[in-house]
């Protein structure tokens, strides 16, 4: 599924977008799902187990910033943990046994879609290696006036950085430390059906979408079946073992990478969004309400 050319890129940037993943029809089904999502929100006025809210949303106009757990929400959205394109694409980075973890579809919509601050996946979920990536699916065209998925490139081969503010965890580094150069950034770009896949490490975040164009991209993050979390897995070993969707368990697989454990936990629970409220100082200007 990969070219020697694409693991090279994925191993020395920290991240790939890889074309015609999805069918035409698969996108335009997984849409559909999408708006009726978005449709069933009306009435809402708060965050509930199944939406993450904008904060411009109301009860009359709904907007949607996240659907959680979105692998369990439908079965269109289920069927891509187990989908052969995307699983080909990390066995060819990994090896055969890949465990998969969370979904969530992150939706930015013309005019409003919220911005995502910079930061690093493997600052929430520390494992004892750290090969695991985020697949994002996107079901919309993905230029830069739509808000796409900016990365650092070779962000992923350095430290993990501080992602708290006053000593609590707010999921976000703080840009006035300049850890990184974020002049550096570069857009995982792509048309509707492609993927995006980015290292566990890589500094990563995505301006407000302020096109008038969606962009929905749902995020499902994959690990090797020897990464196992240092913080636990709270449901227990059976309920880890089911998360395999290709190959078997495996024992656990001891390599360095430098980590910090993601404790106190935010003050503001729910979603990255809702953590990352705690920031002092933002990277990324909001959307007008």
């Amino acid at each position: 599924m990969l070219t020697k050319a694409q693991i090279d890129e994925y191993n020395e940037v920290g991240a790939i977008v890889v074309p015609d993943v999805l069918t035409p029809q698969e996108v335009r089904t997984l849409s559909d799902v999408t708006d009726g999502f978005v449709q069933r929100a009306r009435g809402l006025t708060r965050h509930t187990d199944v939406y993450d809210l904008e904060d411009s949303h109301s009860a009359d106009t709904p907007r949607v910033r996240r659907i959680k757990a979105a692998h369990l929400q439908d079965p269109a959205y289920g069927a891509l943990t187990r989908h052969p394109k995307i699983i080909a694409v990390l066995q060819a980075l990994w090896g055969p046994h890949i465990r998969f973890d969370s979904a969530k579809l992150n939706m930015k919509c013309a005019g409003f879609g919220a911005p995502v601050e910079w930061h690093q996946d493997w600052a929430f979920y520390p494992h004892t290696n750290d090969d695991l990536a985020a697949v994002g699916v996107s079901f919309d065209d993905m230029a830069m006036e739509n808000g796409p998925l900016m990365i650092i490139p070779g962000s992923h081969k350095g430290p993990t950085f501080d992602h708290h503010a006053d000593g609590v965890f707010c999921g976000a580094m703080d840009p006035s430390r300049k850890d990184v150069d974020f002049s550096k950034a570069i857009a995982l770009t792509g048309k509707a059906g492609s993927i995006t896949v980015h290292h566990v490490r890589a500094v990563h975040g995505s301006a407000p979408n302020v096109s008038d164009r969606d962009r929905r991209l749902m995020l499902f993050q994959f690990r090797a079946a020897d990464a196992w979390p240092i913080l636990g897995f709270a449901g227990g070993i059976e309920k880890f073992d089911a998360l395999m969707v290709a190959g078997q368990t495996q024992q656990p697989r001891l390599a360095p990478a430098p980590i910090r454990l993601p404790l106190p936990p935010a003050v503001l629970q729910g979603s990255l969004y809702e953590n990352q409220k705690g920031m002092k100082t933002r990277f990324f200007d909001t959307v007008p309400a």
